[in-house]
């Protein structure tokens, strides 16, 4: 097999990174996919930093021994913990981050405000400071960690009155605000965009960091010349840490969504 022929590798600390997943194979159809959740050590985002490394690194690796020819981080909160550790050790495959959505918030705020949904580490990480300051001067930026958020939907609950009365008294607090935009800065997080919805209405936008990541992707796997030219339409393999059997078909039944 040639490296053009090789799979795409995707990691996630569950079934969150199924969201970038579906944006790829829009952009990618005929490339192959290989996705690992990390479901049994879920959530992350609250995990100290050195754990959601080495969990990352261990996912990393196992990605590699199924003979991808680049790695997608598609978790907020393993991509601010690891990216650049990732980046130092595997020097030679393309490994590519994500990161909340703030630029396009900020450009569409208008003056108003912008709430960033993540998990409470990946709003405590450097990376993300570093961002908040690039834009903070420009327009009134809300954090909002969203602990418990990832375990709803881990456990397939994307819609209905549990999650519509966890996000009702989240938002609760800033509704006497005029929000533009929110961000959905966790990769789980846009599975329940319909139900953000119901709450703060079709005028706010929501934005997610799906499209930037799989632009990226296209645009490494174009410079290394790792295009796969084959016609036919590419097979996505899923697999999972977790011990329930559920969590495999949860993320596939996500990814037809």
């Amino acid at each position: 097999m040639n490296n053009r022929e090789r799979p795409i590798g995707f990691f996630d600390s569950g079934v969150g990174g199924i969201s970038v997943l579906k944006e790829s194979l829009k952009v990618l159809p005929n490339e192959d996919f290989v996705y690992f959740g990390d479901s049994l050590n879920a959530p992350y985002g609250i995990k100290n930093v050195n754990e959601v490394r080495k969990l990352t690194f261990k996912a990393v690796d196992f990605l590699l021994e199924k003979g991808v020819k680049v790695v997608v981080i598609a978790c907020n909160t393993a991509t601010s913990a690891a990216i650049d550790a990732l980046r130092r050790r595997y020097k030679d495959i393309p490994i590519i981050g994500i990161e909340p959505a703030l630029k396009p918030a900020v450009e569409v705020s208008r003056g108003k405000s912008v709430i960033i949904m993540a998990t409470p580490m990946t709003l405590t990480e450097k990376k993300f400071d570093n961002l908040m300051k690039l834009y903070n001067k420009e327009v009134d930026i809300i954090p909002l960690p969203c602990a418990g958020l990832v375990e709803l939907i881990e456990n397939g609950i994307i819609d209905g009155d549990e999650i519509n009365e966890y996000l009702k008294g989240k938002l609760k607090e800033f509704s006497h605000l005029d929000v533009a935009a929110i961000v959905l800065g966790c990769t789980h997080y846009p599975f329940i965009k319909k139900e953000l919805i119901k709450i703060v209405g079709e005028k706010t936008i929501i934005i997610d960091g799906s499209i930037g990541t799989v632009n990226q992707l296209k645009r490494q796997l174009t410079s290394n010349n790792l295009l796969n030219e084959k016609t036919k339409k590419g097979i996505v393999t899923i697999y999972s840490s977790s011990t329930n059997d559920n969590t495999i078909d949860l993320s596939y039944k996500l990814l037809k969504l």
